[in-house]
């Protein structure tokens, strides 16, 4: 069986705002496989960038790896947002209807995989994910300025 870490992170300017995320997968020491931060468009609250986040990295983890490695994988997802990891482990209830389409979607993505848990961290060790965010944020901001 395999084990991987992955750090998720999404942010929001304006909550609602225009949103990002980004994503560090690990092999189990931690060392870095793949990173990368994406800008998701504007509307979007920090929660559901942060629920977007997770669903990028599981769903890039598995076109990475394939359907075979995905099935007897161990995944450990960090995350900085203490809402995510609460609802994600059934601490919270999960009350607004568009994080509920997005924890059902998580949910589902859970069944391809061998075992996925949720681990809440301080931000100063999601700084490479949060990094990833606002690049991909300031990365929009200056495309279009440009114009």
């Amino acid at each position: 069986m395999k084990k991987f870490v992955i750090y998720t992170d999404g942010g929001s300017r304006g909550n609602p705002g225009k949103a990002g995320i980004g994503v560090v997968i690990c092999n189990e020491k931690e060392q870095e496989i793949k990173k990368y931060g994406e800008y998701l468009g504007d509307g979007l609250t920090n929660n559901e960038a942060e629920y977007r986040a997770v669903i990028s990295a599981l769903k890039k983890f598995k076109a990475l790896f394939g359907k075979t490695l995905v099935e007897s994988t161990e995944i450990l997802i960090k995350s900085d947002s203490e809402f995510l990891v609460k609802q994600m482990n059934g601490e919270y209830k999960v009350l607004d209807e568009k994080i509920q389409k997005l924890f059902m979607e998580i949910w589902n993505l859970r069944m391809d995989f061998k075992m996925i848990k949720f681990k809440h961290i301080a931000r100063e060790k999601n700084r490479e994910a949060d990094r990833l965010v606002n690049e991909a944020l300031d990365s929009q901001e200056s495309a279009k300025s440009l114009f």
